[in-house]
């Protein structure tokens, strides 16, 4: 198997050792998450933490694909 595909299955296993939202703290802000993305600014900078979580949980990861998705047509 390829090694990047490895790594990212143990990174979500293992979780991200960055600092990281919680669920409810996601749902929150994820309407102003995917606003500041479509408009092209730094939205990692600006709420820290979303990143790893959406990258490591798949309910949020999810609403925010649908979210994006919705939002940029």
């Amino acid at each position: 198997m390829d090694d990047q595909i490895n790594d990212k299955r143990i990174q979500r296993l293992l979780g991200s050792s960055d600092a990281e939202l919680l669920c409810d703290e996601c749902f929150e802000q994820l309407d102003r998450y995917v606003e500041l993305e479509l408009q092209g600014r730094a939205a990692d900078e600006q709420i820290p933490g979303m990143r790893p979580h959406l990258d490591g949980c798949p309910a949020c990861r999810e609403e925010y694909q649908s979210l994006r998705a919705l939002a940029s047509r």
